[in-house]
C-alpha cells in the first residue's frame, strides 16, 4: 500500500498548490514531502509538477498521473467492497453530488431507508450545480450525480432520466392560486423570485421568456430554494421549483402548480455516473435502487 500513500501525497500537493501547505495538511515536514515527490518523479521518469515562484502546479504529465491515481484509488475501493460482499458484509462509502431540490425530502428518506438495511454504508452528500456535479464525476470526487438538466452530458453515463416540469409556488391567497392553467407570461406579470443564473430552472425560464419576447425582473434572486419556499408566504409573489423538491403534503402552507409545457418544456432529473467507470459495489447498488424508486414514483 506504500504506493497509495505516495498517490495521496501527490493529490494533496495538487490540491494545495504548494508543497509547504500540503505538508501542513498531511502533518509531515515539507522537506520529507518534497523528497517523496522527487523520488516518485525519478522512478516515474518524468517530472509531474512545475516549480513556480509561489508554489507548484501539475504539468500535462502530472494531470495524466493524477487521473490514474484517482482511478486506482476508486478501483481499490471497489475491490474492497467486493471482498466485503464475499463475506456477506455490505459496507462502503457512497458520495453523491446533487441538485439542491434533492436535499429536503427525497435523499434524506432514501439514504435513511438504505442505511436501515446496510448500516455499515456511509454517505457524503454535496450540493453542486449542474456543471460542478459533472466535474466531480470526472475527478472521482463523487460516485453519483443526481442533477436537474446537466450542462454537457459528454462524460455523463445516464442511469435514468426523470421528467420534472417547472412548478410555481405561491401563497394560497395569490391571484394565480385558483387558475386552471399557469402560463409563464402570467407569472412574469406578478412579482417573482428567481434562482440564480447557475441553476438549471433559471436557464429554462429565461430561455422560454426570450421565446415569448418577455424579460424576467425578479424582486429577489437566491440560490436557496428553502428561502424561496418561505419568501412566497411573506410577500404576494411567485417562486419556482421542481416537483421532487416539494413536500407531498396537503397541509403545506403554499400552493403549487405546474407551468404549462406550451411555455416551458419539461426538464429532466438525471441520475448518472462517470462514463466507463466501474462503480464500487455499494454505490452501484444504491444507484440501481434509486433509479427504480424514481421510475416508479414518476411512472417512467
Amino acid at each position: 500500500m506504500k504506493h497509495l500513500q505516495t498517490f495521496h501525497l501527490i493529490e494533496a500537493v495538487s490540491r494545495a498548490g504548494s508543497i509547504r501547505k500540503a505538508a501542513e495538511d498531511m502533518n509531515i515536514t515539507a522537506s520529507a514531502l518534497n523528497r517523496r515527490i522527487q523520488r516518485f518523479e525519478s522512478e516515474f521518469g518524468s517530472q509531474i509538477f512545475e516549480r513556480l515562484p509561489r508554489g507548484v502546479r501539475l504539468n500535462p504529465a502530472g494531470e495524466l498521473v493524477l487521473q490514474h491515481i484517482r482511478s486506482q484509488i476508486s478501483d481499490l475501493t471497489r475491490v474492497q467492497n467486493q471482498v466485503a460482499d464475499l463475506s456477506g458484509e455490505r459496507r462502503g462509502h457512497i458520495s453523491i453530488a446533487c441538485s439542491q431540490a434533492l436535499l429536503p425530502y427525497f435523499l434524506p428518506a432514501e439514504i435513511a431507508r438504505y442505511r436501515t438495511e446496510h448500516p455499515r454504508v456511509s454517505f457524503s452528500v454535496n450540493v453542486r450545480d449542474r456543471a460542478q456535479a459533472e466535474e466531480e464525476l470526472s475527478t472521482f470526487a463523487s460516485d453519483l450525480a443526481l442533477v436537474f438538466e446537466p450542462v454537457h452530458l459528454v462524460d455523463f453515463e445516464v442511469i435514468c432520466a426523470i421528467p420534472q416540469p417547472v412548478t410555481v409556488l405561491m401563497s394560497p391567497d395569490h391571484p394565480l392560486a385558483r387558475a386552471d392553467e399557469i402560463r409563464l407570461r402570467d407569472c412574469l406579470d406578478y412579482p417573482h423570485v428567481l434562482p440564480t443564473t447557475h441553476i438549471a430552472i433559471r436557464h429554462l425560464i429565461e430561455a422560454s421568456a426570450h421565446r415569448l419576447s418577455r424579460t424576467t425582473a425578479p424582486i429577489v434572486e437566491t440560490d436557496s430554494f428553502e428561502f424561496m419556499r418561505h419568501y412566497v408566504l411573506r410577500e404576494k409573489c411567485i417562486g419556482f421549483q421542481i416537483p421532487i423538491g416539494l413536500k407531498d403534503d396537503p397541509a403545506r402552507p403554499y400552493v403549487t402548480k405546474e407551468i404549462s409545457s406550451k411555455d416551458i418544456p419539461v426538464g429532466n432529473l438525471f441520475l448518472g455516473q462517470l462514463k466507463g467507470r466501474t462503480l464500487p459495489v455499494a454505490s452501484a447498488r444504491f444507484a440501481l435502487r434509486i433509479a427504480a424508486i424514481l421510475e416508479e414514483r414518476y411512472d417512467v
